[in-house]
């Protein structure tokens, strides 16, 4: 079976598109590179497009993605972790965590206990509601990711790695002083 790959100039869905950056670009009277501009400008909007397919994608589950990201971080740390931990490896604010254990707490998803390390601080434990939900989205889950990336060969997608990886440090751009 043939896979269809759109042009390098045209992705749909409103992208935008080289002759649009160049004409921003030359309205403004810059000598940036269209195309750095472009792929730039690409990746953001389909970070936010893979943003809103990710929360449609969790609320099958009764999840956010937030809520699913800190349920698996548990899980993958022994289901037990500090609320600043949490905080540092999903890249959030402690607000942001308390919010989340908040929700996922009520639903009996995770439960709160003192620290056995540190008597004044709390630990988030999932619970074994918790693992179970995490246990029956799996196979969907997994399903859904392996075809979402399913139309590059593993070359390919070793390739995206390694690209993704860059693009990734060189987001502090955007928020350097």
């Amino acid at each position: 079976m043939t896979q269809h790959h759109p042009p390098h100039g045209d992705t749909g869905h409103g992208a935008p598109t080289l002759d649009q950056a160049r004409r921003q670009l030359s309205r403004y009277g810059l000598s940036a590179d269209p195309q750095a501009v472009l792929v730039a400008a690409r990746l953001m909007a389909a970070g936010a497009r893979l943003g809103q397919a990710g929360e449609a994608h969790f609320s099958r589950f009764g999840l956010s993605t937030g809520r699913y990201r800190l349920l698996a971080d548990l899980e993958d740390h022994g289901g037990e972790k500090s609320p600043s931990q949490l905080a540092a490896s999903l890249g959030v604010s402690r607000a942001t965590v308390t919010g989340l254990v908040d929700g996922l707490e009520r639903e009996g998803l995770v439960a709160r206990r003192p620290s056995t390390e540190d008597g004044r601080g709390n630990v988030v434990i999932l619970t074994e509601t918790g693992a179970g939900r995490l246990r029956e989205l799996a196979p969907d889950h997994f399903a859904r990711m392996e075809a979402m990336v399913g139309g590059l060969s593993t070359e390919e997608r070793a390739m995206f790695l390694d690209l993704l990886a860059r693009l990734v440090e060189g987001m502090s751009a955007l928020t350097a002083d």
